[in-house]
C-alpha cells in the first residue's frame, strides 16, 4: 500500500526590529501600536511579512527600519538577533520571525507604518518589568535584545553606536549607565575606556562646553573587540531580590 505523498508545512516568515536608542539619558526601543488583529490596539515590535518571496531576510529588515524611522544601514547598527518559532506564537497560524536588533543615536520621534496607528519611543524598563504589555512573544525578543546589547557593551565597542560622530567620555559613560541600569564611578570608567587601545581615538583638538571645563571629545577607534574588556557590575543582592520579586 503506497504511503500518502508528503507535502511540507505551511510557514510564513517576518522580520522584527528591536531598535534601541538613548533619548535624554533612558535606553527607549520603539514600539508601534497594532492597527489589525492580531491583538489590535496593542503595543509591538515594528516588523512585518516578506514583502514577496524573492525578498531577502536582511532586505527585508533594511526595508522595515527605513520605513519605520526613516534610516539607511550606512547610519545605523543592524544585526541579527535570533529566530522565534514556536508554534503558538501567533493565532494567525505557523509564523517564524527573524529578529534583528537595531542601534543608532538620537533617534527623532517616530511615525507609524502602515500597519500600526500610532509609534514611540518607549523605556526599556517599562518592558522589562512587564509594565508595558506586548504583542505576540514580543517581550521575550525585547529582552533578548536588550541582554544582547549588555553583553556586547562588555566585549564589544558597540556602545559607540548609541554615540554621534564625536562624543566626549562622559557622554559614552552614560551610554554604559543607561544600558546596563547601573551607576559607574566615572573615574573608574575613565581608566577601563582607556586602556582598552582603539575602543575611541582622539577628534582632532574639538572640544564640548558642557556647563563646566569643556571636555575633550573622541570618535570610534578601529578596534571593534576590547581589551580589556569592560566587565559590568554585578547587581547587589537586594536589586537581585527586587527584580526576581517583580517578575
Amino acid at each position: 500500500m503506497q504511503a500518502d505523498a508528503w507535502s511540507p508545512t505551511s510557514v510564513l516568515l517576518t522580520v522584527d526590529l528591536v531598535i534601541l536608542t538613548l533619548r535624554e539619558g533612558r535606553l527607549c526601543v520603539l514600539l508601534v501600536e497594532r492597527g489589525e488583529d492580531p491583538f489590535q490596539g496593542m503595543p509591538a515590535l515594528p516588523g512585518g511579512f516578506l514583502s514577496h518571496a524573492g525578498e531577502e531576510i536582511l532586505d527585508a529588515a533594511h526595508r522595515e527600519l527605513s520605513e519605520e524611522t526613516a534610516l539607511t544601514a550606512d547610519c545605523v547598527h543592524l544585526e541579527q538577533l535570533a529566530v522565534y518559532g514556536d508554534s503558538g506564537r501567533d493565532p494567525r497560524g505557523r509564523v517564524v520571525s527573524v529578529a534583528h536588533l537595531a542601534i543608532a543615536p538620537g533617534l527623532p520621534d517616530p511615525v507609524a507604518g502602515t500597519d500600526a496607528t500610532d509609534a514611540a519611543w518607549v523605556p526599556a524598563e517599562a518592558v522589562l518589568s512587564g509594565e508595558a504589555e506586548l504583542a505576540f512573544d514580543h517581550r521575550r525578543i525585547v529582552t533578548d535584545g536588550i541582554e544582547r546589547a549588555r553583553t556586547k557593551l562588555e566585549f564589544s565597542a558597540l556602545a559607540t553606536a548609541f554615540c554621534r560622530e564625536t562624543f566626549s567620555i562622559a557622554e559614552l559613560q552614560q551610554v554604559y549607565e543607561a544600558v546596563w541600569g547601573a551607576e559607574l564611578d566615572t573615574r573608574n570608567f575613565y581608566r577601563k575606556v582607556q586602556a582598552a587601545k582603539g575602543f575611541i581615538v582622539p577628534a582632532g583638538s574639538g572640544r564640548r562646553t558642557t556647563g563646566g571645563r569643556p571636555a575633550r571629545l573622541y570618535r570610534a577607534g578601529p578596534k571593534t573587540v576590547l581589551f580589556p574588556p569592560l566587565i559590568r557590575p554585578v547587581p547587589s543582592t537586594t536589586e537581585e531580590t527586587t527584580r526576581g520579586e517583580e517578575e
